[in-house]
């Protein structure tokens, strides 16, 4: 009896020691899988967990085939994206896929959706999937390095002559690990590229390449996970993720010297003057900002302030840019007496979320070194003035914000503020 079930197990895997691998079912994951921390995105029967991006639902050209997901190739380079329900911030993601003959696709993370972003590669980074061998042919013209398999889009390239890639029709293991902004990517059990996010070298990639129109571009630290219609079927199976714990940070974001760290958008004045960062109306007297060159979701910064003119100014926060300048989010507002300071304003769409009540207005010292906090940790923000409580508001659309700290200079001319002590810790 014991032979009868050896040979049984080598007639259906082909050898004893192939068995583990080819037994393995599709979409399912393993009791040591699931006590690590594994969870599927993909049931293996139908598309529950994503939609469209930016939509509320999923309406194609996405299908289930096999067991697997199906890019039809019906999308473009501006439509045929899909995301995950959830958002995820740091994780290892590992997934099964395979590409049609001189096919493009990609995987995207730290997607971040709005109106304003018509497609999610202006904001989510993107492992490349393509076919490197047969896409001259069918397409009739080379790849860019970096557009090549498993490269990190447009940004870091691996040693091609090492990548172990299988070709079109065939399946492909890949895998994204992101921890706190240490990222690397592997194709069939080896690293293709490894680096660090948000470090000089990697701004110097994002400022002058494809990315340098792009101002927020890799800079979400926590988004929904995206696949890509790019126009040839692809096919996506065994998609796994398993979270990474944050790590909290404690930073300074003025160093008290220069600008280092943050964006300045308009013609403004932005300097630095006995240790203090100073803003000033500049020759248009039209709005200013400087933005901090990362995002801070979740923190608790204090700030101190003076005015020293009229001082119409404000503190944005999870906000975005547009060129050349406007800045989208939400402000905790520093203004004259009398006009709300420690308030919340949403420069889009609903305006005043928060003002300030009459009898409050006298905590703001006009003319001195005041001290604002702001608190903001998923839908709660919370602000004090002085030490005292002014806002504690709990928002749907606030927390799902994603995005930079940004300095304001109102328009109209005629406002110096005085800024220093800006000490933030993420949470």
């Amino acid at each position: 009896m014991r032979m009868i079930k050896l040979l049984l197990s080598v007639a259906l895997c082909g050898t004893l020691v192939a068995c583990p691998s080819c037994c393995k079912k599709d979409n399912k994951l393993t009791s040591k899988e699931k006590a690590e921390g594994w969870e599927l995105l993909f049931d293996g029967k139908t598309l529950a967990g994503w939609r469209d991006y930016n939509g509320t639902e999923l309406t194609g050209p996405w299908t289930v085939e096999d067991g697997a997901i199906l890019a039809e190739g019906e999308g473009s380079d501006a439509n045929g994206y899909i995301v995950t329900d959830r958002e995820f911030a740091n994780f290892e993601l590992v997934w099964d896929w395979k590409i049609s003959r001189g096919g493009n696709s990609g995987m995207l993370y730290h997607v971040v959706e709005h109106p304003k972003y018509p497609v999610p590669y202006i904001t989510g980074p993107e492992y490349q999937l393509i076919d490197d061998d047969n896409w001259e042919e069918v397409n009739g013209f080379a790849l860019e390095p970096w557009q090549r398999c498993a490269v990190d889009y447009a940004m870091y390239v691996p040693d091609f002559e090492t990548r172990k890639l299988n070709p079109a029709g065939e399946w492909n293991t890949s895998k994204i690990v992101f921890d706190n902004g240490h990222v690397s990517y592997w194709l069939n059990g080896q690293i293709t590229v490894e680096f660090d996010a948000w470090t000089p070298d990697w701004y110097a990639r994002k400022d002058s390449g494809k990315w340098e129109n792009a101002p927020e571009y890799g800079l979400a630290r926590k988004g929904h996970i995206c696949l890509q219609d790019h126009g040839y079927p692809a096919w996506f199976k065994n998609i796994k993720i398993r979270e990474l714990p944050a790590k909290p940070e404690e930073k300074d974001l003025f160093n008290g010297e220069d600008l280092t760290g943050w964006d300045l958008y308009g013609t403004d004045l932005w300097y630095v003057e006995n240790g203090d960062l100073i803003c000033e109306s500049g020759p248009d007297n039209t709005y200013g900002y400087l933005a901090t060159r990362d995002y801070y979701d979740d923190f608790d910064l204090t700030l101190e302030f003076k005015q020293e003119a009229n001082g119409n100014s404000g503190v944005f926060f999870r906000s975005f840019v547009q060129q050349p300048a406007i800045v989208n989010g939400w402000q905790v507002e520093v203004a004259p007496k009398g006009h709300d300071t420690a308030g919340i304003y949403e420069s889009y769409g609903r305006g005043w979320l928060v003002q300030i009540p009459d009898e409050q207005e006298e905590i703001l010292k006009e003319g001195e070194w005041n001290t604002l906090r702001i608190l903001a940790e998923g839908d709660r923000v919370q602000t004090w003035l002085n030490g005292e409580p002014m806002v504690d508001i709990t928002d749907e659309k606030v927390g799902a914000g994603r995005g930079r700290i940004a300095l304001q200079i109102h328009d109209g001319g005629g406002i110096k503020v005085r800024w220093r002590n800006l000490h933030l810790k993420t949470l």
